[in-house]
């Protein structure tokens, strides 16, 4: 979706983009750092507003923009156990999604997650369709594998 339409405010693409492009970045850097690099981007975005407000998926380029700004504090992304409010949760989940490779844990967290398409990935992380499909299929039957599911039960 282009945002270069003339009443679109930055308070109105904030409103849209940002709990989308935060929920991409926890799923790639985890809680606090997605959050951090999520509030990076939006400022870099608010700082360039025209530019932003042209381009075809700003959200795929915030995204980038925000990997490159967290990229010198790099490290691996560690899942706290589930609380015990939490009892829906797998408890060994978190260590097996730690142990995908970030593009696969990005992508199964985004679609079975957060209940983003393919397409929006695709658009998102700026890969082909075929690719995002594959890092799902992928991820999925690593965590079935980590886990000890089989499709049936």
């Amino acid at each position: 979706m282009a945002w270069s339409s003339e009443g679109t405010s930055f308070e109105q693409f904030f409103a849209t983009a940002e709990p989308r492009l935060r929920r991409a970045l926890v799923a790639t850097y985890g809680g606090e750092r997605g959050r951090e690099a999520s509030a990076e981007a939006l400022a870099w975005a608010w700082e360039h507003w025209p530019k932003v407000q042209a381009m075809e998926h700003p959200l795929g380029y915030l995204y980038r923009v925000a990997q490159s700004r967290s990229r010198p504090r790099k490290v691996t992304v560690l899942f706290a156990p589930p609380s015990a409010s939490e009892p829906w949760i797998e408890p060994a989940l978190g260590g097996a999604l730690a142990r995908l490779s970030e593009r696969q844990r990005v992508c199964v967290v985004l679609v079975h997650g957060f209940g983003w398409t393919l397409r929006e990935v695709a658009d998102l992380t700026d890969t082909a369709l075929t690719t995002v499909e594959t890092h799902v299929r992928r991820g999925l039957d690593r965590l079935r594998a980590a886990l000890e599911v089989t499709e049936d039960a």
